[in-house]
């Protein structure tokens, strides 16, 4: 961070950063504004994307009902507006959903594309999150048309995880070398905490965070807690969704708790496990927050949670849907203090290395600025 403020002499480059609104690239949006405020290089204009928006494109049928369509068209619109008044050094799109329909600006405009999971791997994990592909073999041969367009009009490609660049490579035929693997990061000196030792006898605090209670596997986790954790353990959840909790023991819920804020990690710095059986996910930063935190993490293998969770080293992988498997994980560590201190540390030690938000969200900025000098 020190090292960008000493950069005074270089012009400052005009970037217009085009942000997808959704689930946790909004996470993603608001780490990388607060660590661009530090880098005297960037004079950034923000276009964020929204889900939800009170315009034409939102009452029009057909595109309404698609999200694709919708931001794609919601940040063409937003990027015309903007040169409208000024003029871009470099453009960054994240995701690429936001990009399909700016070509056209890409073209005059040095532009990086940034991504968590291809639309082929979102295919491969759709289910869980209601998704399937069209079945439409026209409409699917446009999309493959439109995203292959995207990213072979970047200047580069910065994917979140080796998962998303081998699809690039595998399925869309992008040259590796225009790709770079550069995880979302997060502070981690607000996320490290002073942690007691605690009694074996003592029960065990849970938590889970998902703002898509089922699909982050909460009702597995519902079931192995009232069968066989709920004596042993206390839950916190964190969601934005209902959940029935009438006639369980030691749960609580906690709605309203937005990325960052003091109660939500209160919650992280007072657990002593983190439980995330996901059904569907790509990289999920509360994972990152959870290792940052020192807390072990017992997941599923899905999407690119094994480029996260170290199995037997920072945590315990499980099947998913497999609330056996997610009771015994849990027991394993409630029954041994030391398994849970050591993956802790373990956990701390590789978010560290591989997700600090001093270090990812520089080479982010980097990498744009590279793309505007050439």
């Amino acid at each position: 961070m020190g090292s960008n403020r000493s950069i005074v002499n270089e012009p400052k480059r005009k970037v217009g950063f085009v942000m997808e609104q959704t689930l946790g690239h909004v996470t993603h949006d608001r780490n990388l504004r607060h660590w661009t405020e530090f880098d005297a290089r960037i004079q950034p204009m923000w276009m964020p994307v929204p889900f939800d928006s009170d315009d034409n494109w939102q009452k029009m049928p057909v595109i309404r009902n698609n999200w694709t369509l919708k931001a794609s068209l919601r940040a063409k619109e937003l990027v015309k507006n903007a040169q409208r008044s000024q003029s871009f050094d470099a453009l960054f799109f994240h995701t690429q959903v936001t990009a399909l329909l700016s070509s056209r600006f890409m073209a005059k405009t040095p532009t990086i594309v940034s991504l968590d999971a291809t639309p082929i791997n979102v295919d491969s994990v759709g289910s869980a999150y209601d998704h399937k592909p069209s079945g439409n073999p026209v409409i699917e041969a446009l999309k493959n048309t439109l995203n292959r367009r995207t990213f072979r009009s970047a200047k580069g490609i910065i994917t979140w995880c080796h998962w998303a660049k081998n699809s690039l490579i595998g399925d869309y035929g992008i040259q590796g070398d225009k790709i770079r693997v550069i995880p979302p990061g997060i502070d981690l000196d607000k996320w490290q905490f002073e942690r007691q030792q605690t009694n074996n006898s003592a029960t065990v605090k849970l938590l889970f965070v998902g703002g898509d209670f089922r699909r982050k596997g909460g009702y597995d986790l519902l079931t192995a807690f009232k069968r066989d954790l709920s004596g042993n353990c206390e839950l916190d959840i964190v969601t934005r969704d209902q959940v029935n909790i009438e006639g369980f023991d030691n749960i609580r819920i906690h709605h309203g708790l937005t990325s960052n804020a003091p109660e939500l990690m209160a919650l992280y710095a007072n657990a002593d496990i983190f439980v995330f059986p996901t059904l569907g996910d790509c990289l999920p930063i509360a994972i990152m927050e959870a290792m940052a935190a020192e807390l072990p993490v017992i997941a599923t293998n899905v999407g690119a949670l094994s480029e996260e969770v170290d199995n037997g080293i920072t945590g315990i992988v499980v099947p998913t849907a497999n609330p056996d498997a997610l009771s015994a994980a849990v027991m394993e560590l409630v029954e041994n203090e030391s398994a849970r201190k050591t993956m802790g540390l373990a956990g701390r030690s590789q978010a560290i290395q591989k997700f600090s938000g001093a270090v990812n969200y520089k080479a982010v900025l980097d990498t744009i600025l590279g793309a505007a000098s050439t």
